[in-house]
């Protein structure tokens, strides 16, 4: 049985929230799913001397899990970034900023940089009659503004998947596990965040019909909400974690 291509998993509570997983890994040697997933990283449970996971606040890793293996004199860290879903559309904002923090981040030209701000609000529409008065949307740039903004989303589609959906440093995701939030069947998916880095930025750089960029799976769009609060004018980024079941 290959455990990596594992889809689903009746689990009697489900999946709330980070500390369920949290508490499954600290309750290894009797939870199946925990087995399951360390099996998938590679070890094996008969080697495993203690495990202990730790929650994490405000990176891409969410649950970070010490693995201590016999006859090892060192500690083996994984890091787990966890998406909940509740549907099979559950789609989830994996990165939001300011754009300036973007232009710190990637050293964003001065000329994208103000595409990106008419885009989010941060600078009001130049343009006559836009659909929204208080941004642009990407299909609303001229010709040669929307190729400037896709071919510098081409030259960076690396960079800027990778920052998005692993991050960087020591807390820098190394897995990803996506749970569905349903008591009755639970199921989850765990992959490498490698092979998600692939699997959500492989494909084209395009500007859809409702006027957003996709990058492959990833969709990059003003933030909006926030009851009109100036937060609306952030970028962020969406992915629907629930595509890694129809592997």
């Amino acid at each position: 049985m290959d455990l990596i291509r594992i889809g689903s998993e009746t689990a009697k509570n489900g999946f709330s929230n980070e500390n369920d997983v949290v508490n499954k890994f600290n309750n290894w040697q009797k939870d199946t799913d925990a087995q399951k997933w360390l099996l998938i990283m590679k070890y094996q449970i008969s080697d495993i001397e203690y495990v202990k996971a730790i929650k994490l606040n405000g990176y891409k890793t969410d649950v970070q899990v010490q693995v201590t293996v016999k006859l090892k004199n060192l500690i083996d860290v994984q890091n787990l970034q966890i998406k909940l879903v509740s549907n099979h559309r559950g789609f989830n904002q994996v990165d939001k900023r300011w754009v300036d923090k973007y232009i710190e981040m990637w050293n964003i030209h001065e000329s994208v940089a103000n595409i990106l701000k008419r885009y989010t609000g941060e600078i009001l529409p130049n343009i006559s009659n836009p659909k929204d008065k208080r941004r642009m949307f990407a299909n609303e740039f001229s010709e040669i503004e929307q190729k400037i903004i896709l071919q510098w989303l081409l030259e960076n589609k690396t960079l800027i998947v990778s920052d998005i959906l692993k991050g960087r440093g020591q807390f820098a995701a190394e897995w990803m596990l996506v749970a569905q939030k349903i008591k009755s069947n639970a199921q989850w998916v765990l992959k490498p965040i490698n092979y998600c880095l692939n699997f959500f930025g492989n494909g084209e750089v395009s500007i859809t019909g409702k006027g957003n960029f996709k990058i492959g799976r990833i969709t990059m769009q003003r933030k909006g909400g926030d009851r009109g609060r100036e937060t609306a004018k952030m970028l962020q980024f969406k992915i629907n974690p629930a595509e890694l079941f129809d592997l």
